[in-house]
């Protein structure tokens, strides 16, 4: 399977529509209404619906504020993950225990969303390889994760924890529900 990943651009908004209008949530159709809208998002969940995400994710792509990379096979849009400078994940900045160092610039990688169709394929392992050789580049001191505990099957849309692991990802933090991970870009800084 040859696949190509690009990061999102204005150019690439349609694209990104047709992924998400014609993504098939089968285990959680209630996450057909998200459009990776929801770690950006802080209002309440009545006003939560499909159509207000769908036009809050177009405002913030043609804003530039909503970042991270979509996965083709032959021109069709069949992955997606939202990575991104993490001030910009104000959900995350309420709802999160997160190690808050005001000098560290960190990139979180908040979601992977694959057709069901193209799942185990090692999809979000290529994805994850190209954002930390991207964001390696970018003048970040860490990528952070937060991947939940329990069945992996069940809730995975923040990738697994063996996923991390096995890109060196350290555990910095752990909770009931989910773990704190943190890949170093910078030597010069301390992990966790």
């Amino acid at each position: 399977m040859e696949i190509e990943i690009k990061p999102l651009t204005k150019e690439l908004k349609d694209d990104y529509l047709y992924l998400f209008d014609n993504m098939i949530h089968k285990e959680h159709p209630d996450w057909s209404k998200c459009y990776c809208n929801d770690y950006h998002f802080l209002g309440d969940v009545e006003s939560c619906t499909l159509e207000n995400s769908r036009e809050m994710i177009i405002d913030r792509i043609n804003m530039n504020e909503l970042q991270g990379y979509l996965v083709f096979e032959n021109d069709r849009p069949i992955g997606w993950c939202n990575v991104n400078n993490r001030l910009n994940f104000q959900r995350l900045l309420r709802d999160y225990d997160l190690i808050n160092n005001t000098d560290e610039k960190v990139c979180s990688v908040v979601c992977f969303l694959i057709h069901p169709d193209y799942r185990r394929k090692g999809i979000t392992q290529k994805i994850l390889e190209k954002i930390i050789s991207d964001y390696s580049n970018k003048d970040y001191d860490y990528i952070e994760s937060y991947p939940k505990k329990g069945d992996p099957s069940s809730s995975n849309f923040n990738g697994t924890l063996e996923l991390y692991k096995r890109n060196d990802f350290k555990i910095c933090k752990e909770y009931d529900t989910y773990y704190l991970m943190r890949k170093k870009l910078n030597k010069d800084t301390i992990l966790c």
